[in-house]
């Protein structure tokens, strides 16, 4: 319910765009309707697969009700398809550009300008570009690459992405593994649920994300994993590396008494595929394959951990077959 109540002392070219709203239906857009939900979406890798050179947007707007292309309302993520050969170009008003090579191999360089230098990738590196990035991708041979920035975000905000946070950072797939074998290595991994990296940047000590705004995890799913349910109040932009059929994640909104969801919805995972796992909910991850596998979500936590709003949390099963939550991975 909204009141507008007229102004009699002639100020209407300011009072005309005020509104009253009551608090008891106004205080929750989400419940009332008027903001969209984020929706449980899924993007198949036949995406990039076939056709030409050229920038796939994963594209909820329609559904989020705002101005597209989003992914989320602070995320934008898009199947960048480069034929051997070609190049394509990627341009957008953010303050972070992540980019995951699923295939191929090639160079990335300024459209214009010296600076940065090119950046040379293949399969499995990851590299980060900062605002005014207006870049070439060259593939050496047939490339896919995983963009995610966060334009919608500057687009709500009106604003203009002017100044770099970061200098353009590489990832490579070599160092990757390596980080996560470290943890594999830890002798406290046995009996963790999580088996994760999170790529970070000198930059940021206190958020310790790959951006000031974006989030990035390398993690594994061991053969006959069942990690527990998870949440948090960031979008997460799910990129599955690689896995074999068998591999999924669950998702709901509630859960039994022993912790698993209840009435929960299968997304299966297909390399090189994405899935959006909306704010709030539970979700956990499943390998019923008999091979490890791979997944990588992106996430705005950068901005959440920033704000204190992440709130993250964990299941953790006790002894007597029911659950506790907690706010931090085990």
């Amino acid at each position: 319910m909204a009141n507008h109540t007229p102004d009699p002392h002639g100020l209407s070219h300011l009072t005309a765009s005020a509104r009253y709203h009551d608090y008891r239906y106004a205080s929750n857009p989400l419940a009332e309707g008027s903001a969209g939900e984020v929706p449980l979406t899924r993007f198949d890798a036949e995406l990039h697969q076939r056709g030409g050179s050229r920038v796939l947007p994963l594209d909820n707007s329609a559904v989020l009700g705002c101005a597209g292309p989003a992914t989320s309302p602070g995320l934008c993520a898009s199947f960048v398809r480069v034929r051997a050969g070609e190049a394509v170009l990627t341009d957008a008003n953010a303050t972070s550009h992540l980019f995951f090579v699923m295939r191929g191999s090639g160079t990335s360089s300024p459209a214009e300008g010296a600076d940065p230098a090119p950046i040379p990738w293949k399969a499995g590196d990851l590299f980060t570009l900062p605002a005014r990035s207006r870049m070439l991708h060259a593939a050496s041979e047939d490339a896919a690459l995983y963009w995610v920035n966060d334009e919608p975000l500057l687009r709500y905000l009106g604003a203009e992405a002017t100044q770099r946070q970061f200098t353009p950072t590489l990832y490579t797939r070599e160092a990757i593994l390596e980080a996560l074998d470290g943890v594999l290595r830890d002798p406290s991994s046995a009996t963790a649920n999580r088996l994760s990296v999170l790529l970070g940047n000198r930059l940021f000590p206190h958020t310790m994300t790959v951006t000031h705004v974006i989030w990035a995890m390398f993690g594994l799913l061991p053969v006959g994993a069942l990690q527990a349910p998870h949440r948090h109040q960031s979008v997460a932009l799910d990129l599955v590396v690689d896995a074999r059929p068998g591999c999924y994640t669950m998702v709901g909104q509630t859960l039994d008494r022993d912790g698993s969801i209840k009435d929960g919805i299968r997304v299966d995972w297909k390399p090189h595929s994405a899935f959006v796992t909306p704010p709030g909910l539970w979700h956990s991850h499943h390998n019923e394959s008999g091979q490890p596998a791979h997944i990588l979500p992106i996430q705005d936590a950068g901005l959440h951990t920033f704000l204190r709003t992440l709130n993250i949390l964990f299941i953790r099963r006790t002894k007597d077959g029911g659950h506790d939550v907690i706010d931090r991975a085990v």
